[in-house]
Parts: C-alpha cells; structure tokens; sequence
C-alpha cells in the first residue's frame, strides 16, 4: 500500500509544480456558443473557480458561428501553451461527421482533452403556439400535418439538431429545423411562437420551465430530470431511441505540456466538487462529472464514433 501511495504522489507532483508555475497571465476560454444559452452559463460559473485555484484570471470569450467551428478552429491553431483553452459540449464528437471533409481541425488529434465539467439531458420543450400538451398529442399532430411543425435549435451539429433529427425519424414524422446562433436565441423564437418546440439542456431552460413561458414535455435521457421529476423521459412517452445528452467539457491545442493540462484537470475536478459549484450544478440539472485527460479522451473517442452512427441514422445535414 506504501508503495502505491508513494507512486501517485510522485505522479501528482509534476501537476503541483505546473499549477505553481502556471498561469502567469490571464488565460481565455473560448466558447462557440453566444451568452445565455446552457454552455455559456456553465463555462462562467467554472471560471471564476479556476481563477480562484490557479490564482490568474479566466476569462469567458464568447466565440460563435458556424455550429461552435469557429471557437474550436480558433483553439485548435492556438499556441499550446494552456493560454487559450476551449469550452465546450458534445457538439465537438457531432461535428466531427456532421462536417465531415468541412473542418479545418481534427477533434480527435488537434485537442487535448483536460476534463468534462458536468452532464445534462436535453429536454423537449414546446412553447404556447403549440397546442398539443404532451408528446403523444406532439407526434399525432405532426403526423396529421406534414411539414407544417417547426423546431428550433441552437445550430447545426448540435445535441438539440441531433436530438430533433433522431426524434424525427424515431416518429416518423416530417418537421421543419430551424438552426438558430446558440441556445438563447432559439428558446427566445418557441417563447415568442415563431417555432413551435426544441430541445435543449436543463440550464438554459430552467427558469423558462419555472416562470411558465415553457413547458417541458419530455426528457431526451435515460432518466428523469432531478429539478423536474414530474416529465417524463421520451422513452416513457412512447418514443424510443432518442437519448442525447450533453457534456460540457474544457480542451486546449494539441501538444499542450503534459503538466499544465495535468494542472487544469484537478482545478476543473476540485471546481465540479467544490462546495461553492456542486449544488449550483445540481440546482441546474446538471451531473458533476471532473474525468481525468485520459478518461475524456477516451469518453470522446467513442462519442465521436457513437455519434457518426447517429447523424448517419437521422440524415441530419450541416444546413
């Protein structure tokens, strides 16, 4: 046991040493998403928790366009010096095949994966245009009258557009998406009832849900929602196969030193379980996660291949 014991602290004090060394300046964290919407909210309550650990500031960028491409592109080609990281979700595994031939970056080899904050599920929600009240009324409807159902998103390549695409074919029914620039912007076109329903993650649709100005019909999960025990999972609904959650996880260029991504994954760990986070997560809907390099690597790895058989199924297009 001694000797176990005295192997992981001699693995754990090159991470100590970096964290002493590094940062020396304000680092930024690239988001692809505008502000409001769930991955800008969880990105700002991690920062101030790693400024906090690691004693510079973290400064949220807010990077939008072309589906998070332009924010993952910008961090891939960025100098590996731990200066420029990226905050992002699951849409870095979707993009990988939604953009095929497309991208300027390799998500499995210009990236070095430090560590996945939290877990959320999506949740379909409809807004007062729509007039069915759950989801079997939702697929009937939209059976009855192809075509004329609008969804939202927060982009092509996002959880929510592969959410809506597999929800499309698991039901056989023909709606329209409709790719909106982040989360906030496509909940403020179902509130406003220019789209009838989306999907999107616990955080940003909370308070909607809470206020009224959203109803949510279903959990796009394996489980129930903890902060809204009440709606039911799609799969109790009647509609099978639809299950797309979203991790929120921070990257940083490929070739970033071993130490300094080491460093990041204990604060983002010790932030995830922080007494100061932890509940906030939760009261978000969101799972504290804070995985090892090794182990988000690993979690991408077969997201991206899990998610090429998804895009593959839905006929889900960049548009």
């Amino acid at each position: 046991m001694g000797r176990i014991r005295l192997l992981l602290l001699l693995a754990f004090f090159p991470a100590l040493a970096a964290a002493q060394a590094y940062p020396t300046r304000p680092v930024r964290m690239l988001v692809g998403f505008p502000p409001g919407g769930g991955t800008d909210i969880m990105a700002r309550f991690l920062a101030p928790r790693l400024s906090e650990y690691l004693g510079q500031p973290f400064i949220v960028e807010n990077r939008p366009g072309a589906a998070t491409n332009v924010a993952t592109d910008l961090a891939a080609h960025s100098d590996p010096d731990g200066y420029t990281l990226l905050f992002t979700t699951s849409a870095l595994a979707i993009n990988a095949s939604l953009y095929k031939g497309r991208l300027k970056y390799d998500a499995l080899h210009d990236l070095a994966p430090i560590s996945v904050l939290s877990e959320s599920p999506n949740l379909l929600v409809a807004g007062p245009s729509l007039e069915a009240k759950d989801v079997a009324g939702l697929v009937a409807y939209a059976r009855a009258h192809p075509g004329k159902l609008n969804y939202s998103s927060a982009g092509a390549g996002t959880t929510q557009h592969l959410a809506g695409e597999t929800f499309k074919v698991r039901t056989g029914t023909r709606i329209v998406h409709i790719p909106y620039k982040g989360t906030a912007p496509s909940l403020a076109a179902v509130i406003a009832g220019e789209v009838e329903f989306s999907f999107a993650n616990v955080p940003a649709i909370l308070a909607h849900v809470r206020s009224g100005r959203l109803r949510a019909l279903a959990v796009a999960g394996a489980k129930r929602s903890a902060q809204m025990p009440d709606v039911p999972t799609l799969k109790e609904a009647g509609v099978t196969g639809v299950e797309v959650p979203v991790w929120y996880g921070v990257l940083a260029p490929a070739g970033t030193p071993r130490e300094i991504v080491h460093a990041l994954a204990e604060a983002t760990h010790k932030a995830a379980y922080s007494a100061e986070l932890k509940p906030r997560l939760e009261q978000e809907g969101a799972e504290p996660i804070g995985n090892t390099p090794e182990e988000f690597a690993a979690m991408l790895r077969a997201d991206v291949a899990k998610y090429a058989e998804a895009v593959k199924i839905s006929g889900a297009t960049p548009e």
